[in-house]
């Protein structure tokens, strides 16, 4: 294998004139003394090189393939002066021995010729036997002048035996070696080395191999997410990017000994279109590598925010009418991952196919065995397909039947058919899309029992499910431009209804077990199904989606089928799919007004059931990490709080009982240690037991009563707090002024986040405040260390011996990705959530010691906070408090509210980066 022409290659490097300059460096100073200037020499071709390069990528920023072949030649080039400078100037021998000979092999990604301008340069340095000290001293000599020049060398050192025998054992090392490239040395041990490994190591392994090579595959995809649609997406390991097309390559190459992807066209695994989608997809992304790579200045192959931006720009995509540049760069990439997968589906079928049609005893075997046939659709392998070419011209409603026989039955689609579905998706129509037979399947497949995500994915990647619904095609590859949404949203709804059918199949009931209890009491599943696929169906089209996906749903579920009535619960369920969150979140669950407002708008038990599970699952398919047993606990409180109201009305348990219920729970729970409930009655309130969950009472309890009997003004306890996987700290003391901001101060110094507080004055003035608590990453502080941390922050805090302002103007972003993005900031104010409070929510970009300044205007107010919500969603935070005035009443005066909105904005104001360091959100 060698590299393509690469034009005007001196303008790259001009390797006769770099030779002479270092002949005349040890023609001057001699090998050893010369050293230094030799290697400014080099890293000065490195550097003029990599300019040059550059320079043309910005010139024709699509060519991927000149750019990663151009960055192969440079190192190559260089290398090659290393090794004939050492052999000839550092190292000379005058006759070598047969022993002392070295071939040196540029393998993997090198070997291929595809590099990026900071890529790994892998070389194997093979010898005829085991390495004589000439040899090793000449590749430490080498690889010391590589290192030299700051480039990430992964290199071996083997005989050819050793290259055979590990090659056998290792399928990485057979990889790398698949794509060896003679790079420079002796050519008579690396053409021993080729042909050894050809005929020793490849035959008889190929289907091992590449069920290896698919294994690997899917378990980085696994890694990564497991999808193409990833809004932060990896462009060489992520599904869809050039890792999956080189798989490709690896499997062509090892079975059918090509030399170029284009030789699997003279193979009939791909037809010449196909293989110029290959060449597009493998261009493309290439490209935006080399690109990532020069913004970056280092080995970046995941296209975060930050770079899409650039990369877009670099790549002349501009702003088009309601899309931005970023947003087509990134559509467009998506559209390539596409391809990829679809040229996976139909290279892997064909060597299936192929595998099955050499094997003999296959074919006596299924001579023997009838055909399968169902509605006429003949099964093949476990794979549905399509009788003839133009089964789907016939009768367009069969590009929706194929796919719901396929889910029905529990069968792949034939990838061929999947191939002849995509060139015909244009046959649907207006009449397809009312025609009663198509919507009745499509409605079937969408509330699926067996794989209903599996199976709608193919549909969606076939361009037939956006065909028949178009306002799915609308969302198709959008990206949501921000930190909290991991996928696009047609990927986000397809796995949110995955997430459902693995639920009703009692799946996570572990992950969901409320959710899992609830389904079989739902009464119209395909309400359910239908409002998760449409409860973000409108998003981008301005204004609130949530609306706009209610008239979608009034539009849409007669054309499927439904009714009147379950029309109208399928637009609720879309209207009002983000109140469950958005009340379990940002609001007191303890505050009777907040459950009296949320029943008031949900009105009956099938509906709360129906919320609850799209709430679950919407939430759960944001993607990693965004659902927690926090989140789980607040929904499922929110839940059986609703349930209790909507069962018994205006005769739900009472405050007083409610009061003595849990203290005779927290008594019990307390053990030899129960006389405390009775011991403590006077100092604490009815607010305080309707407020803190019996566990948590179990643990103030005796802290509070040891920091009693020890005369202590202040108590301070940090522990992991299980049940809903944070930390709890509670602070126990002196009841002051601004207690509040300092506390929140302090525990973002010590590294931590709140995410929920309560705050307590008990009847003889102490303050007893629980504060839940996560570290950046959205996990708990449980180690001793970090728990002894976060209680000498606070200590020092109250005690005043930190400087606080400056100590936490200091602290980085949690995330510096937050930079990339600005969120307005709003202040609301609502009288009416509560009956005793003022209820303040605030919007702003999510900012280190953001809940300390906010609480600090607040107290600069005069204002008493009473508890505080704390939500991030990515980059935008969303901070809600329940508040009085210093005499304990609302705040309702307009001049006074005006007052601390403004007292707010100035707090968030002051946290912020410079408009230019941000993109509004």
């Amino acid at each position: 294998m060698s590299l393509p022409n690469i034009p005007k290659q001196r303008a790259i490097i001009d390797r006769r004139k770099l030779s002479a300059a270092i002949s005349d460096i040890v023609a001057d100073k001699g090998a050893m003394e010369g050293r230094q200037a030799i290697v400014e020499q080099l890293r000065t071709a490195l550097e003029s090189g990599r300019t040059e390069l550059e320079r043309r990528l910005l010139e024709k920023p699509g060519a991927g393939h000149e750019s990663a072949n151009g960055h192969a030649f440079l190192h190559d080039q260089l290398i090659r002066i290393v090794h004939d400078h050492v052999i000839d100037d550092v190292y000379p021998v005058g006759n070598r021995s047969m022993g002392e000979r070295l071939a040196l092999v540029a393998v993997g990604g090198y070997g291929r010729g595809e590099m990026s301008p900071h890529s790994d340069i892998d070389i194997a340095f093979v010898t005829p036997d085991k390495p004589t000290s000439w040899c090793e001293q000449v590749i430490e000599a080498i690889l010391y002048y590589l290192w030299d020049l700051s480039l990430t060398v992964g290199h071996s050192s083997r005989s050819l035996n050793e290259v055979t025998r590990m090659a056998r054992e290792d399928v990485t090392i057979r990889t790398a070696l698949l794509e060896g490239r003679f790079l420079w040395g002796d050519q008579d041990v690396y053409d021993a080395a080729s042909n050894r490994f050809w005929a020793e190591v490849v035959p008889g392994t190929e289907g091992r191999f590449i069920a290896e090579k698919l294994a690997e595959r899917d378990a980085r995809h696994r890694r990564m997410g497991d999808s193409r649609y990833v809004v932060e997406p990896n462009v060489k390991d992520g599904k869809g990017g050039l890792r999956d097309l080189q798989t490709l390559y690896w499997i062509g190459k090892y079975k059918y000994r090509v030399r170029s992807a284009r030789e699997l066209v003279d193979k009939g695994l791909f037809t010449q279109k196909e293989y110029r989608s290959f060449r597009r997809a493998e261009g493309f992304l290439l490209a935006v590598r080399a690109h990532l790579h020069t913004i970056a200045n280092r080995g970046e192959d995941r296209l975060t925010f930050d770079l899409q931006r650039e990369v877009a720009r670099r790549m002349n995509y501009a702003d088009r009418p309601g899309k931005s540049a970023v947003e087509r760069f990134m559509q467009f990439y998506f559209l390539q991952a596409k391809h990829v997968g679809h040229l996976t589906g139909v290279f892997l079928s064909h060597i299936e196919e192929e595998t099955q049609s050499r094997s003999r005893i296959s074919e006596f075997l299924s001579s023997l065995k009838p055909s399968r046939m169902i509605d006429g659709y003949p099964v093949e392998g476990g794979k549905i397909a399509a009788p003839s070419d133009d089964w789907f011209a016939q009768d367009p409603v069969r590009l929706i039947e194929v796919f719901t026989l396929a889910e029905r039955e529990g069968l792949e689609v034939h990838p061929s058919t999947i191939r002849i579905a995509r060139r015909d998706a244009g046959l649907i129509d207006a009449k397809v899309r009312k025609d009663a037979r198509a919507n009745a399947l499509f409605v079937e497949l969408l509330s699926g029992r067996k794989d209903p995500e599996t199976v709608l994915r193919w549909l969606n990647e076939a361009g037939v499910f956006g065909r028949f619904v178009p306002d799915f095609g609308k969302v198709n590859a959008q990206m949501q431009f921000d930190m909290y949404h991991h996928y696009t949203v047609d990927e986000h709804t397809i796995r949110a209804i995955g997430l459902l059918s693995e639920i009703e199949r009692g799946e996570l009931a572990e992950d969901h077990p409320l959710a899992t209890e609830m389904v079989p009491l739902i009464k119209n599943r395909r309400v359910l199904y239908l409002s998760v696929l449409l409860h973000d169906i409108a998003k981008g089209r301005g204004g609130d989606h949530s609306v706009l996906g209610a008239d979608v749903a009034k539009r849409v579920c007669p054309r499927l089928g439904l009714d009147e009535q379950e029309t109208d619960l399928v637009a609720w369920l879309v209207r009002y799919h983000l109140l469950m969150s958005a009340t379990a979140f940002k609001r007191d669950l303890s505050d009777p007004k907040t459950i009296i407002d949320f029943v008031s708008e949900v009105q009956n038990l099938e509906r709360l059931r129906l919320l609850t599970v799209l709430t679950i699952v919407d939430i759960r398919a944001v993607g990693p990490g965004i659902w927690n047993s926090w989140k789980r606990q607040l929904i499922t409180d929110l839940y059986e709080n609703s349930v209790e109201r909507l069962r018994l009305g205006h005769k739900a348990h009472g405050r007083d009982r409610k009061v003595s219920a849990k203290k005779e729970t927290v008594t019990q729970m307390l053990g030899s240690q129960g006389h405390l409930v009775e011991d403590l009655d006077d100092r604490f309130d009815d607010a305080y037991w309707i407020a803190e969950p019996e566990d948590v009472i179990a643990i103030n309890l005796p802290h509070y009563q040891a920091a009693r009997a020890a005369d202590h003004s202040l108590s301070i306890h940090a522990q992991y707090y299980e049940a809903l996987g944070a930390t709890l700290v509670t602070v126990i003391g002196d009841d002051h002024p601004g207690l509040f901001f300092r506390i929140a101060g302090a525990i973002n110094l010590a590294g931590g986040n709140i995410i929920d507080a309560r705050i307590h004055t008990n009847r003889v003035g102490k303050a007893v405040d629980n504060f839940l608590v996560l570290d950046p990453l959205g996990k708990p502080f449980r180690e001793e260390q970090q728990l002894q941390r976060l209680k000498q922050s606070i200590e020092d805090a109250l005690a005043n011996k930190i400087d606080m302002v400056p100590r936490l103007a200091k602290r980085p972003l949690k995330r510096s990705r937050a930079e990339n993005f600005r969120v307005a900031p709003v202040v609301l104010f609502d009288n009416d959530a509560s009956n005793r409070f003022t209820v303040i929510e605030v919007n702003a970009t999510d900012r280190p010691a953001l809940l300390n300044r906010l609480t600090r205007a607040m107290f600069e107010k005069s204002l008493i906070i009473n508890s505080a919500h704390i939500t991030q969603y990515g980059e935008r935070a969303v901070d809600t408090f329940y508040v009085t005035d210093l005499l304990g009443g609302k705040i309702v005066a307009q001049d006074r509210l005006d007052k601390v909105e403004q007292a707010l904005l100035d707090a968030i104001a002051a946290g912020e980066p410079e408009p230019e360091d941000a993109q509004a959100a």
